[in-house]
Order: structure tokens, then C-alpha cells, then sequence
């Protein structure tokens, strides 16, 4: 990298007095900043006709004589020019003044019998008053007999920009410009922005022409697809940790594997049969070559996403119904929760592949377990129980519970695994640090859930938001509601475009347009108690919700009305 010609050749040419401050910010500073920045960058031509107009040099005097005062050994030139400096601490000062007389000694040391004696009364005479650590005293007492750390005359010249370097770092700012300022500067105020930006859901779409500012549509709020493959409710969604795939179980016994296309299109790949009880929920291998399967009281299946056909059934016997499982990060072991039937004790378990049990944690002390997962490292197993969490680490053993005073249903992890939300019947979703640490959560609220378990998930980009299903329903005016939907309508064939099917407490109705029965879809971010996006499309409750973890613009919603919605940002597609 080019470096900087020396700033005492750089003169002023002025035609008037500049004002000293642009707002809060120091004009002299700025113009420093900005040079550094194009030294870096590669344009020494630039840097040096700005600080020649400005008149305004990259370094101050006193960074130039220092730096020849070292490289020429002039020591207590060096130490004057530090003495001299304005807005040191005196312990910065000695510290500054400890490199130098530190540099000369073991210079010294370098040179012989002779250089041993001068080196000893640098020592006493201008290292110890200093009152440095007495540790590094000792050491350099002892480097006169070892000639520890010596620096031979050959390698002086290398030294000495070492030495010059460790002095930098020991001064105050305004004696250099931090490698990269301006860059972490821009950086940060662009930082601070999509903080505040409630929207901000593309990584892409940041720019420096301009505030930060994003439209909501980032956020998925268009319905583009209803897959109605179901022949009952759908109870649960989840995309694969690719992102390329979509499962969704239901109460007509069957998972369906959907295929996510380039254009955000999803098409039918496999439908898993096989379960005689409704499968009530699934969950994909790290590695997305497996999806497990789970049936109200009846054995977990285990299936082969490349063929479609299931390989192996866990937990046959009647001693060992599970009622929730997850995978460990290497797809190779599960963990699996069994909570009935009531005669038998709680248990969590785990086993391989081949559906050979490995540990086993049976007892009074075992709670009963509706949910549970573990962390994308390995390290903690986290269940969820009617109104506790409960932590285990699993290396060290060691546990913790966190007490909810309602019901707990559900259970989600964020990407990371560094938080984890939990629905409540309360009408909240609850969010914790998996590490402990947080005494209260976070709180989110707007939603309805009462009688049923409704799953939330983190989704976007970093995972800055949550969305949850419901169980409200509202009325509201399906001509306005059939414009975005219109495309998708038009393409079905042998469907009325006028009509809607709700679904009742005990039968089922058709509505001619006018006013129609919705139930939303809710989405937070994460740093708002309230949601700042209502999706409306479901005609009864929505059991569950995934965000895709690839496609931040996508979202997939399951519902009793027997169908899935998938919802994308506007942004990138359209139905208009």
C-alpha cells in the first residue's frame, strides 16, 4: 500500500479562513479521516492534493518527529516529544515512555559485554521510576544475564518500526487515523439505521445514497400460492434447513413434501403415507436427507427424502408413545420425549438411526415434556413442559428451569440458538436467551390463542422477526381482499372466484362475496411488543407458521381450513 509522503511537505494554500466545525463534526478531523481512507483505498495522488489544499496534514508534526526519533534511536528525543503531547493520562504516558526506553535497553543488550552495562543503568535509571508493572522490571532484570530478547544489530531497522507501531497504539487518537476509520464510521451509521428500520428484511438492499428506510412490503404480506393437497386440517409447516423443500402434516394422516422452485413456485414432490393417526408434526434433518414424522400416539417414522419411502419406526411399544422429538446437529442421533401413557414415567431418550436407544433420563424428576429441541451447536437440550422450560447442557450436565406462569404449547429456536420463543395460552409469546442470562422476556402480544397449540417461528433476515398463526377470526370485506388474490383464482379451474368456504364450529358454509370470515397471521419484530404486519387469507385457525431460512421474502402458514399459504414481500413478487 502506498504510504503517505511526509505531512510537513504538505502546505496550505488558502484563499479564507475555513470554519472550524461542520455541524458536530471537526473539519480538521474530517478532512484527516477522509485522506486515510484514500491512502487506504489506493489513491495517494488524492490523499496528498487534499491535504495540500486543505491545508490540513494526515499526521500532526509530532507524529513525524517521532517516528524519526525512533528509527534514528535518538531515545530522549523520543521521550521529550511524548512529555509534549496533549491528552495522554499519565499512565498512557508512562507506558509510552516504558516502549521506548524498553526499545533502547534491549538494543543495547544486542551489542555486547559493553551494551550490558549501559543497559543496566537504563534500567535503573529511566525503566524502574517509571513504576510499571514490577513483572516487566523483573523480566528485563533478568534478560542482563539471559540477554533474553536481545536485538541484535541486524535487526535493528525492523525493530524499530515494531517499536514505532506499539507506540501509536499507545497514544492518543488524535496523534494518527485507526486504519479504516471512515470505513467503520459509514459503516456503523448504516448499522444504526437498519436497526431502527422496523422493516428491514433483504440483506441486499442497503445503500449509501440515501437513509436507510424500508417499506413494509419487505416483509411477506402477499398470498402468491394456496396448496390444497390436504384432505383435512394442517397442523404444522416447516421448510428444510436449505430452504429448497416444504413439509406439511395433517390431520388426514399424510406428510407432503413441496418443492421450492427458482421463481418462489412450490409443486408436490412426495405425499408420505403410512401413519393410521394424525401426524402432528415433523422435523427435518440438519442435513435435509431425512424428515421425521410423528402420529398422535403412534410411532415416529423416519423417512428418506431422496426416494420418499420410510426407512425405519421408532418407539413401537405401547411404553413408548412420543410425544415430541428433535435431531442433534450431526443427523446422526435424535432425542425424543414420551409423556404417555399416564401409568408410565416421563422420559427423554435418545437413539440412533437404526432406533437403538443410547441415553436415557426416566423419573419423578423427568417432567412432561410437550415440545422440545436442541441448540444448532450440540451443547443444550431445551424442553418446554405445561409451565416450565427446562435447560440441560448437555456436556456438563448442568440444569436450569425458567417458570411461565401460563400454559406453554410451543417451542421455536432462533437460527443461531441463541433465543428460543414459546407460545403461551395466555395470549403471549414469550422470548428467552438460551443462555440463562435474561431474568424477564421479551413479550409479544395481538394474537389469539386459547384451546389449541399454535406454533411461532423466528424468521427474516438474522432472525428480526416472529410470526405466529391464531385462532381469531375477523369479518371483513372480501372485494376489497380478492385483489390479491385475483392471479392465483383465475388459474384454478372448475372454481368460482365469487365464493369462499368457511369453515364453522360444526359445518361448513359458502359465502357470495361481501363480507367473509379471516383468520390472520401475525408478524413482529422482534424489538416491537405489538405486531407491525397482519396477514389475512385463512378461513379458520392457523396452527403454524415457517419462515423460509434462505428466502427471508417467504413464509408458509397452515390452517384447519385444510390449506397452506405461502406468503412472499412484495417486493419481489407480484400479483398485480
Amino acid at each position: 500500500m502506498d504510504q503517505p509522503e511526509s505531512s510537513a511537505s504538505h502546505a496550505a494554500a488558502q484563499t479564507g479562513p475555513a470554519p472550524r466545525r461542520l455541524g458536530l463534526v471537526d473539519r480538521e478531523e474530517l478532512v484527516r479521516v477522509i485522506a486515510q481512507s484514500l491512502y487506504s483505498l489506493g489513491y495517494p495522488k488524492a490523499a496528498a492534493a487534499l491535504e495540500a489544499e486543505s491545508g490540513v496534514p494526515l499526521y500532526p508534526p509530532e507524529h513525524d518527529r517521532l517516528l524519526l526519533d525512533v528509527m534514528s534511536g535518538r531515545w530522549d528525543a523520543c521521550a521529550a516529544t511524548i512529555d509534549s503531547l496533549a491528552g495522554i493520562s499519565e499512565r498512557n504516558r508512562a507506558v509510552a515512555e516504558f516502549l521506548v526506553w524498553r526499545g533502547h535497553f534491549l538494543e543495547l543488550l544486542g551489542t555486547g559485554d559493553d551494551g550490558v552495562r549501559l543497559a543496566t543503568e537504563v534500567l535503573w535509571r529511566r525503566i524502574a521510576p517509571l513504576g510499571i508493572n514490577r513483572k516487566c522490571v523483573h523480566w528485563l532484570a533478568r534478560a542482563v544475564v539471559s540477554c533474553e530478547g536481545a536485538v541484535p544489530p541486524e535487526a535493528v531497522a525492523e525493530w524499530r518500526i515494531g517499536l514505532f507501531l506499539d507506540l501509536v497504539e499507545a497514544l492518543p487518537p488524535w496523534f494518527r487515523v485507526p486504519s479504516g476509520r471512515l470505513e467503520h464510521l459509514v459503516e456503523t451509521a448504516v448499522i444504526q439505521q437498519v436497526a431502527s428500520c422496523i422493516y428491514h428484511n433483504l440483506p441486499d438492499e442497503v445503500t449509501l445514497f440515501e437513509d436507510h428506510n424500508c417499506h413494509d412490503e419487505q416483509v411477506p404480506s402477499s398470498c402468491t400460492q394456496i396448496l390444497c393437497a390436504h384432505k383435512n386440517e394442517v397442523w404444522f409447516v416447516k421448510f428444510s434447513n436449505d430452504g429448497n423443500y416444504l413439509a406439511s402434516s395433517s390431520s388426514d394422516c399424510t406428510a407432503i413434501i413441496w418443492k421450492v422452485a427458482e421463481d418462489d413456485t412450490l409443486t408436490k414432490k412426495y405425499c408420505l403415507e403410512g401413519h393410521k393417526s394424525p401426524i402432528s408434526f415433523v422435523a427435518w434433518s440438519p442435513n435435509d436427507r431425512m424428515l421425521l414424522t410423528c402420529g398422535n400416539g403412534e410411532s415416529l417414522k423416519l423417512w428418506n427424502m431422496d426416494t420418499g419411502e420410510c426407512n425405519l419406526k421408532f418407539g413401537a411399544s405401547v411404553d413408548h408413545i412420543i410425544s415430541s422429538c428433535a435431531w442433534f446437529p450431526n443427523s446422526e442421533k435424535i432425542v425424543c420425549a414420551s409423556s404417555e401413557p399416564e401409568s408410565s414415567p416421563n422420559m427423554i431418550f435418545t437413539c440412533d438411526l437404526e432406533g437403538r436407544e443410547l441415553e436415557m433420563w426416566a423419573g419423578e424428576r423427568i417432567p412432561k415434556v410437550s415440545d422440545l429441541a436442541v441448540t444448532p451447536d450440540g451443547q443444550k437440550l431445551i424442553c418446554v413442559c405445561p409451565n416450565e422450560i427446562w435447560i440441560r447442557e448437555l456436556r456438563k450436565g448442568r440444569e436450569w428451569k425458567i417458570p411461565e406462569r401460563q400454559t406453554i404449547s410451543s417451542l421455536s429456536l432462533s437460527g443461531d440458538g441463541q433465543s428460543m420463543i414459546v407460545n403461551l395460552n395466555s395470549q403471549e409469546i414469550h422470548l428467552w436467551k438460551t443462555n440463562g442470562s435474561s431474568s424477564d422476556p421479551d413479550k409479544f402480544k395481538g394474537h389469539k390463542q386459547g384451546k389449541f397449540v399454535i406454533r411461532s417461528c423466528f424468521g427474516g433476515s438474522d432472525s428480526l422477526f416472529i410470526a405466529s398463526g391464531s385462532e381469531d377470526s375477523q369479518e371483513r370485506n372480501t372485494e376489497k381482499a380478492q385483489s390479491n388474490e385475483a392471479n392465483y383464482k383465475a388459474g384454478k379451474q372448475g372454481q368460482n372466484k365469487a365464493k369462499r368456504r368457511i369453515r364453522t364450529k360444526n359445518k361448513t358454509k359458502l359465502s357470495l362475496t361481501g363480507l367473509e370470515l379471516a383468520v390472520k397471521v401475525y408478524i413482529w419484530q422482534r424489538c416491537m411488543e405489538m405486531p407491525i404486519k397482519v396477514l389475512y387469507g385463512h378461513s379458520m385457525t392457523v396452527n403454524c407458521v415457517s419462515w423460509n431460512p434462505k428466502r427471508p421474502q417467504m413464509l408458509a402458514s397452515a390452517s384447519d381450513d385444510r390449506t397452506v399459504r405461502i406468503w412472499l414481500a412484495s417486493k419481489t413478487h407480484s400479483l398485480t
